[in-house]
């Protein structure tokens, strides 16, 4: 039987700036609880984000794919996050409308 990888240990993901770092579940985690997602929904978000993510995987990537699982979960929470980029992060129109960022 196949032993399961433990993807956080094995993938990187690429930031916008070209940094690379480890995949950590528990922060898309956190972003969807930040977002609205109860705890038990925010896990099953951060799970299935895992089970997709590869190596070298753009951050980019990994932030769509969230706000797909939270807009389909309930679309309050994706405006949620957006709102959260657009605040705090100062993503520009470009960003939160999923065009890339310049």
């Amino acid at each position: 039987m196949p032993r399961h990888r433990e993807v956080s240990e094995l993938v990187d993901v690429v930031k916008l700036d070209g940094r690379r770092e480890p995949f950590v579940r528990e922060k898309v985690t956190v972003s969807a609880m930040k977002a609205g997602a109860p705890p038990e929904e925010a896990r099953k978000i951060g799970e299935a984000i895992e089970r997709v993510a590869y190596d070298g995987m753009p951050s980019g990537e990994i932030r769509d794919r969230v706000l797909e699982h939270l807009r389909d979960r309930n679309p309050e929470w994706e405006q949620n996050w957006l709102m959260y980029d657009r605040a705090v992060k100062k993503r520009g129109a470009a960003a939160v409308a999923g065009l890339p960022a310049r």
